[in-house]
């Protein structure tokens, strides 16, 4: 238990340092346990396979060694008041290996694979203090359906909290260190057959739109907040249709997600590909409108 608490200490310490501008914490030269095999799509979203495109991430552009940069004019409902911001999405083509479950810096390694990671980032003011998230999320990449890993943070000056989500091949296991009363840290067991409120900007650019598919499907809501509650799981009406042309500044796809009778996400995305996302409206006043796109080595100083 104190090597779990000392873990996710240091991962959440080592987030406010990325946050911070300063250079991240160096892995611990340990051996570790590689991680299980991602289940492959059809054995555990089998009824989602002819509305998503599993070779979307697949195409040449994501070759070129950039990122894609999408930021967003945003909204968000903190302490009963819609807050205005920029939030950054992030999309990029990454190398991981197995050992570490990460990034790796050695290509020559026979562990490596390819995933699709997208970072979320966000500095939120209030009349008091700034809030700040930071969700990373990645994917197989000849997979955009399932989620593979998830970490999100959130800082801010009552304090930090950390979640990390990975997927063990059988289940999602959930760790968690959170500064509220009756979370504090602990592990829990989530649901396999479900997609990641916070992974639909990424996962439903890989929808065929074209055959504008109707279905449904269990969300997982959103985790990138400052507490660690249980999740709370929806049975989703997925609706896809074309885009009025007053709706988007370009020919889009018009996402709509009924969580529930009072709760209802609707996501735009482009129809030219790669599919941004253009623009987001959901149920509790999480806001985009795109902003600026552009694809840049965003890690070059």
């Amino acid at each position: 238990m104190r090597h779990f608490v000392a873990t996710l200490v240091t991962s959440a310490v080592c987030t406010g340092l990325l946050l911070g501008g300063l250079v991240a914490c160096s892995p611990e030269g340990e051996s570790r346990k590689p991680p299980a095999k991602a289940v492959a799509t059809s054995d555990r979203l089998r009824h989602l396979d002819e509305y998503f495109n599993s070779l979307w991430a697949m195409n040449k552009l994501w070759e070129d060694g950039l990122a894609e940069v999408a930021i967003y004019d945003a909204e968000r409902v903190i302490y009963n008041k819609q807050r205005r911001f920029e939030y950054v999405l992030i999309t990029v083509k990454e190398e991981f290996n197995q050992q570490f479950n990460v990034k790796t810096d050695d290509y020559k390694r026979k562990d490596v694979f390819p995933v699709m990671k997208v970072n979320q980032f966000c500095r939120i003011p209030t009349e008091q203090y700034p809030y700040h998230f930071l969700t990373s999320l990645f994917f197989r990449r000849d997979q955009p359906v399932p989620l593979y890993k998830l970490t999100t943070s959130s800082q801010e000056w009552c304090g930090n909290t950390f979640k990390a989500i990975s997927d063990d091949g059988m289940e999602y296991i959930q760790t968690y260190n959170s500064y509220w009363d009756g979370q504090g840290a602990g592990e829990r067991h989530l649901r396999h057959d479900v997609l990641f409120e916070d992974a639909l900007p990424y996962t439903l650019r890989s929808l065929k739109f074209d055959t504008k598919p109707s279905f449904r499907v269990e969300i997982c809501d959103l985790q990138q907040t400052s507490q660690a509650k249980p999740p709370v799981y929806y049975a989703a009406q997925v609706q896809v249709a074309e885009a009025p042309s007053a709706d988007a500044p370009e020919p889009a796809w018009r996402v709509q997600l009924q969580l529930d009778k009072q709760k209802q996400n609707v996501y735009w995305f482009a129809k030219k590909y790669p599919n941004t996302l253009l623009r987001q409206t959901t149920w509790d006043g999480r806001n985009l409108q795109l902003k600026s796109l552009r694809r840049y080595a965003y890690w070059v100083h």
